[in-house]
């Protein structure tokens, strides 16, 4: 059993994640600073408060971070009150966020300064699963620390893929967040166009389920077509956060992004036009506004 910190516990998927840690004999110690509610049951189960991420530091071994993104971690590490200020020796600080692989380079380096093993272990799939225990974890270690991690990281995920060295956990998930997105924001204009062809979307549905084309993801934006925004609990904005994460990756390499900026800008667009706090499927709504098609029942 370990000592174990976390950051971020009161969202969608740090709860489930340090839900299920509890549940398999860790002590867990968390910075609660909002959504207070949220942790109640953890706090009831036995975790511990801290004041800050410094003191959840000082009482870890290993700290989980999942928070929004980039601007976050820094804070959490890096802040004046975080977890470098009470970082000891062996310590290891694990960032679960979708952050962007130049800050996390950084953020290594300064740990690396303090003797603090930085690793990059972003997660894909939703809260629903975050809460069953059943996420995928992509992680960016040497091959030693990725072996320690592996078993603490199975109390709350069900597929571990060692992607790479330090760098390369997050440096995949852009990608695969980048091609999730493209589905999404594809299917949303494809139900526009064909809404105002005259088409009904129904065929379009039942034709691309029985198809290579077919996915959860298709699936979740086909669940619009019967009034369900919810079949992909995946913010909007963050969304658009993570996409423009991918794209600054590309810009930094000098390739070219022409689907990536475009996706980006889909999701821009929904989010100006008032949606970015839904979820990934009010991309729907957004090519509603635009174009004058009407897709979701009401």
């Amino acid at each position: 059993m370990a000592r174990i910190g976390f950051i971020g516990a009161s969202g969608l998927m740090g709860h489930g994640m340090a839900r299920n840690l509890l549940a398999k004999g860790h002590s867990l110690t968390l910075a609660v600073h909002r959504n207070r509610d949220r942790v109640a049951d953890l706090l009831a189960a036995g975790a511990t408060e801290a004041a800050s991420a410094k003191d959840v530091a000082a009482a870890s071994d290993l700290v989980f971070i999942c928070v929004t993104g980039s601007p976050q971690v820094e804070a959490s590490v890096a802040g004046p009150a975080g977890l470098l200020a009470g970082a000891h020796a062996g310590l290891m600080i694990v960032d679960c966020s979708t952050s962007e692989p130049d800050s996390t380079a950084r953020l290594r380096e300064q740990c690396a300064a303090q003797g603090v093993p930085f690793i990059d272990a972003p997660l894909s799939r939703t809260p629903v699963e975050a809460e069953a225990g059943r996420l995928n974890v992509m992680v960016g270690a040497d091959k030693s620390v990725f072996e320690c991690l592996q078993p603490i990281i199975a109390c709350f995920a069900e597929n571990i893929f060692h992607v790479g060295g330090p760098g390369a956990g997050h440096t995949i998930k852009l990608l695969n967040n980048f091609i999730a997105q493209a589905v999404c924001t594809a299917t949303a204009e494809a139900f526009a166009v064909g809404e105002r062809a005259g088409l009904d979307l129904k065929a379009l549905v039942d034709l691309i389920s029985v198809g290579p084309v077919n996915s959860g993801l298709f699936q979740a934006m086909a669940k619009t077509l019967q009034g369900q925004m919810d079949g992909l609990k995946f913010e909007l904005d963050n969304a658009r956060k993570d996409v423009r994460y991918y794209t600054h990756l590309a810009e930094g390499l000098a390739i070219p992004t022409v689907m990536g900026e475009a996706v980006h800008q889909s999701l821009a667009l929904a989010s100006a036009l008032g949606h970015g706090k839904k979820f990934v499927p009010s991309l729907v709504e957004a090519q509603e506004q635009l174009t004058g098609a009407r897709i979701v029942p009401r």
